[in-house]
């Protein structure tokens, strides 16, 4: 093995960690059953998976989605790539346990306007909601029932759904085959809204109809396979059968929606925890503070990380800064000079004027690798996180580039970053830790390819500087 050969991995893990984007999704508007594949408290993951599933909508033909799955799975917090929640309680372990969740979710239903099926024309677009949900599981060693309360806070449709689920898991070696059936009640305004047809919208052969309420369920088929101790291949295979009442709507075309998926999930896990189990974690936590300017239309993450285009905006600029806390799960992965760390930013959008100003909120992993030759004399840092970018209103550099297309406040995030430690550059030890560099806070819809992320094909680019200490 060579010098570079750490360097190496390092570069195609953290290429990795930036391709491993997308992932599972398992109900016609949830990827929940394909995403709790995390057990263990403190592990993390990311995966890559394409989804091809019928549309209900008249002419909607079948389309292929990409779905981000970014993983945590914590002691009271976990995020599963569109749900995200609080851990209200959690008994029990391996085969036998309690849980119940407080929980936020996107649904992944509806049409973008600009994905509008041809024969859906002068019909409003159907937005994804936002959910607020309530979760309660019970696993034994005869299987896993669910119970779930569903209610939009999105502003979307504010319907209500209620849920019922039992899965099954059989392990044989590297194998794992889980069968899933669930049932679910909605109430009129969620069916109203993602299948009725108002009266402005009635056409000759699309009559004025509301569904009202109804019932759906779900039969499907899960399994993976356990290529190494972390890579994990991923598949299923799902029908979901609508209600009566939604079947008959004049925009419904298939009342049995099949779906596939298949894609893979890295598990970092928490090696860091295993060894000390027991013992108080006395790992550092990272605290930065960031300011930064939008870039110039058309200097994109790809120029600006190789140092072709550094320029920000000097029409309609806007400024962003904010704070961000992290803390490592993984130190030294395998032996490496790379540690694993999990974030959560806080961000404001000086909007100049041009709209109302706004919060972001970025939750991330992120690759930190310190081995460069010259590191024992002034440490340096190349780092990229990955995850998800929920804003309070769309910013305005990505109004003004996404002009007649699709908007999300829900985005995919990136975070490349280099610096330096203040102590070595200046012979303080005792600042040592705290680091001084630039960065990118980026969004992006993954070139329209994701429902999860509105379908957006375009983002936005702040470069700016930071400083961050450990404590």
């Amino acid at each position: 093995m060579t010098r570079h050969h750490p360097l190496i991995k390092a570069c195609l893990l953290t290429l990795t960690t930036a391709v491993t984007l997308v992932c599972t999704p398992v109900r016609a508007d949830s990827i929940e059953p394909l995403a709790a594949i995390l057990n263990t408290p403190g592990s993390a993951g990311l995966g890559i998976a394409v989804r091809s599933i019928a549309s209900p909508y008249l002419g909607g033909g079948t389309r292929s989605d990409l779905l981000p799955l970014y993983l945590y799975e914590g002691e009271r917090l976990f995020l599963h790539a569109n749900r995200a929640g609080i851990k209200l309680f959690n008994e029990g372990s391996g085969q036998d346990g309690q849980r119940i969740d407080l929980f936020v979710e996107q649904r992944l239903e509806g049409f973008a306007l600009d994905r509008m099926p041809p024969r859906l024309t002068g019909m409003a677009k159907k937005d994804p909601g936002i959910d607020v949900g309530l979760a309660y599981r019970l696993r034994q060693s005869w299987g896993t029932l669910r119970a779930e309360l569903m209610r939009d806070v999105g502003s979307v449709s504010r319907g209500n759904e209620a849920r019922l689920g039992y899965g099954y898991e059989w392990r044989s070696g590297p194998w794992s085959l889980r069968p899933d059936v669930s049932v679910s009640w909605r109430d009129a305004k969620l069916n109203d809204y993602y299948y009725g047809v108002r009266v402005n919208e009635a056409i000759s052969g699309r009559a004025a109809y509301a569904p009202g309420s109804g019932i759906q369920s779900e039969l499907g088929l899960y399994g993976s396979y356990d290529v190494s101790e972390r890579w994990r291949l991923l598949a299923g295979v799902s029908a979901t059968v609508l209600g009566t009442s939604v079947k008959n709507s004049p925009i419904v075309e298939k009342r049995t929606l099949p779906a596939m998926y298949i894609g893979a999930a890295y598990d970092f896990g928490s090696p860091q925890r295993q060894r000390r189990e027991g013992a108080e974690d006395t790992s550092p936590t990272y605290v930065k503070l960031m300011y930064g300017k939008a870039t110039e239309d058309g200097c994109h993450l790809a120029r600006i990380i190789t140092a072709r285009c550094l320029s920000t905006a000097k029409i309609n600029a806007t400024n962003i800064a904010g704070v961000q806390l992290g803390k490592p799960f993984v130190q030294s992965l395998n032996g490496w000079p790379l540690d694993l760390a999990g974030y959560v930013g806080l961000a404001y959008h000086d909007e100049r004027g041009l709209q109302a100003n706004g919060a972001q909120l970025d939750v991330f992993m992120k690759a930190i690798y310190y081995g460069f030759p010259w590191s024992e004399r002034v440490k340096t840092r190349l780092g990229l996180g990955v995850g998800l970018s929920a804003a309070q209103r769309v910013p305005y550099t990505e109004v003004i580039s996404q002009t007649g297309k699709t908007t999300s406040r829900l985005l995919n995030y990136l975070d490349p970053t280099i610096d330096v430690s203040v102590g070595d550059l200046f012979g303080v030890r005792s600042l040592k830790d705290a680091f001084v560099g630039f960065g990118v806070s980026h969004r992006s819809g993954v070139f329209g390819a994701s429902r999860l992320l509105g379908n957006v094909s375009g983002g936005s680019n702040y470069i700016y500087t930071y400083v961050e200490t450990a404590f």
